[in-house]
C-alpha cells in the first residue's frame, strides 16, 4: 500500500491551496450600489451577484451572507456591473443591466447595455446571469465541503472533503471539481478514494452547441488503482436549459491511461482509446434545494467490449446564507478489470458546504 498512500497524499496535498483559494476569492466584493425594486414597491439596495435557477442572489450591507430572492417578483433592477446573460434559446450577451417598470400583466423586458448597441430579451427568458468584471478574481463560484462520520460500534470513521470552482466567460467557462474520501474501521485496511475533474466548454455560434474536454484523475484503494488519468473532448449540447432544468452531453472520444497498485502478481500498465459519452444535469427548487449530477461513459475502442463508467451526484439543502447541507453518491465501475480485483468502487457521504460567488 506504499505506493498508493504516496500518491494520495500528494493528490492531498493540493487540498490547503484550494480552500485558501476559495476562501481568498470572497474578499474580492464589489461596492453595493445596485438597486432592485420588488413588485410590493419595496425598493433595495445591494449588490446583485447573479442569477440562476429562478433565483436572484444579492448581497445587503446590513445582512450577513447572501440573500436569494423570487426572480419572478422584481420588477425592476439596475445595475452598472458587468453580467454575462444567456436566455433559452442559447444567445449569451454581456453588458450592464437595466430595466423598466412594466405595466401589469406585462413581461419585464431587461435592457443589456453593450458597447455600442442595446439588447432587449424578456425577463421569462432569461436563465443564468453572472457577475463577470475586468478583474481576475471577481470571476469565480464554487463552493468547499466537509464532512466526518463516527461509529463507535466497529469503530468506523469517515472523513469526506470536496472543493469546486467555475471560472466563468462570456462564451466559456472552466472548472475544477475536487473530492476526497477515506473510510478506516477497526480490523479492516483502511479505504482511500481520491479525484479530480478538470472540465473547458466553449459556445459554438449554433445556438446551445458547445464543444470541450474533460480530463479526470483518480485513485482508488478499493480497485487497487493508483493513478488513472483520462483526458478527452468533443462537441456537445443543451438538451434543456431552463430556471428549474439544465441538461448538458457531450459527444467525442478519450485516452486512458491506468496503473494499478503492484501486489504478488504484477499488474500491466493499461493504455486505452475509448469513446466517451458525457452528461451533466443540474435541477432546482427556489431557495431550498439544488441537485448536481455528471456521468462519463467510456467505451473502450482498442479493447472492444469493455466500458468504463465514472459518475457524482450530489444533492445540496440550503441552511442558511452561504451554508448548505450536502449527499452526495459517487461511483466509478469497470466490467472487464484486471484478475483478482474489483470491478466498482461506490459510496455516499454527506457533510456541510461554505458556497462563494453565485454558487
Amino acid at each position: 500500500m506504499g505506493r498508493i498512500e504516496g500518491t494520495t497524499m500528494n493528490l492531498r496535498h493540493l487540498i490547503p491551496g484550494l480552500v485558501v483559494f476559495c476562501l481568498t476569492t470572497h474578499l474580492f466584493a464589489r461596492d453595493k450600489t445596485d438597486v432592485l425594486v420588488m413588485r410590493n414597491g419595496d425598493r433595495i439596495t445591494c449588490e446583485v451577484k447573479g442569477l440562476d435557477a429562478g433565483v436572484l442572489y444579492i448581497s445587503i450591507d446590513y445582512v450577513d451572507g447572501t440573500t436569494m430572492v423570487d426572480w419572478s417578483k422584481v420588477a425592476k433592477l439596475e445595475s452598472k456591473q458587468l453580467f454575462v446573460v444567456k436566455t433559452e434559446d442559447g444567445s449569451v450577451y454581456t453588458g450592464e443591466l437595466k430595466t423598466e417598470q412594466a405595466e401589469a400583466n406585462r413581461p419585464v423586458q431587461i435592457k443589456v447595455l453593450l458597447a455600442e448597441q442595446e439588447e432587449v430579451v424578456n425577463r421569462s427568458q432569461v436563465v443564468r446571469m453572472v457577475a463577470t468584471s475586468e478583474r481576475f478574481w471577481d470571476r469565480f463560484n464554487g463552493d468547499v465541503s466537509f464532512g466526518v462520520i463516527y461509529s463507535k460500534g466497529n469503530e468506523s470513521t469517515q472523513f469526506s472533503l470536496g472543493s469546486s470552482t467555475v471560472y466563468v466567460r462570456e462564451r466559456w467557462n472552466a472548472g475544477y471539481n475536487f473530492d476526497s474520501n477515506l473510510s478506516s474501521t477497526s480490523g479492516v485496511n483502511t479505504s482511500t478514494r481520491n479525484s479530480l475533474a478538470l472540465t473547458a466548454f466553449h459556445l459554438l455560434p449554433p445556438k446551445n452547441w458547445l464543444y470541450g474536454g474533460v480530463g479526470a484523475f483518480l485513485q482508488s484503494s478499493e480497485q487497487n488503482i493508483s493513478l488513472q488519468t483520462i483526458l478527452g473532448g468533443g462537441v456537445g449540447r443543451y438538451l434543456k436549459n431552463t430556471n428549474r432544468v439544465h441538461l448538458m452531453v457531450l459527444g467525442g472520444v478519450a485516452w486512458q491511461d491506468t496503473r494499478y497498485q503492484q501486489s504478488k502478481v504484477p499488474i500491466p500498465r493499461e493504455q486505452t482509446a475509448a469513446a466517451m459519452i458525457y452528461a451533466k444535469a443540474s435541477f432546482f427548487k427556489f431557495s431550498k434545494t439544488n441537485f448536481d449530477g455528471t456521468a462519463m461513459v467510456l467505451p473502450a475502442l482498442s479493447d472492444p467490449g469493455r466500458v468504463r463508467v465514472n459518475t457524482n451526484l450530489t444533492y445540496y439543502l440550503k441552511i442558511y446564507g452561504n451554508l448548505n447541507w450536502n449527499l452526495s453518491f459517487y461511483g466509478n465501475w469497470d466490467n472487464q478489470p484486471p484478475a483478482g480485483l474489483s470491478s466498482s468502487d461506490y459510496g455516499t457521504s454527506s457533510g456541510l458546504s461554505w458556497t462563494f460567488g453565485l454558487k
